[in-house]
C-alpha cells in the first residue's frame, strides 16, 4: 500500500502522540505551515475543511520542512524536539515506529 507523505504523517503522530509535526509545505507559488497532531492535519495559515478525509497537504505540495516539537504546542513557547528535517530524516523515523 503507497500512502500519501501526509498520511503518514499523520501515522507518525498517532504512535507519538507526545510530539507535534508542523510541517512548512509550498502549494504552488503559497507557503503553508501545517500542524499535524494526533492523527489530524490543520492548516494554520489557510482554512482547513470539516472533514478529515480531505486532505489538508495536497498530492502536489513540496515539503520545505519539518519541525518536531513537543506537545502541547504553544506558538508562544515552542519547545523544539529537531527542526528542519526532509522527508528522506522522517523515513528514519517512520522505520522505527512502523509506519
Amino acid at each position: 500500500m503507497n500512502r500519501s507523505i501526509g498520511a503518514r504523517l499523520e501515522q507518525y503522530t498517532l504512535k507519538c502522540p507526545r510530539e507535534v509535526l508542523l510541517v512548512t509545505v509550498e502549494i504552488g507559488d503559497e507557503v503553508d505551515q501545517i500542524a499535524i497532531f494526533k492523527g489530524f492535519s490543520s492548516s494554520l495559515m489557510r482554512p482547513t475543511a470539516f472533514d478529515p478525509d480531505i486532505p489538508v497537504m495536497p498530492e502536489d505540495a513540496r515539503i520545505v520542512a519539518i519541525d518536531r516539537l513537543v506537545s502541547p504546542y504553544n506558538p508562544q513557547s515552542p519547545q523544539y524536539i529537531q527542526q528542519g528535517l526532509s522527508v528522506e530524516a522522517m523515513q528514519d523515523l517512520f522505520a522505527e515506529v512502523g509506519v
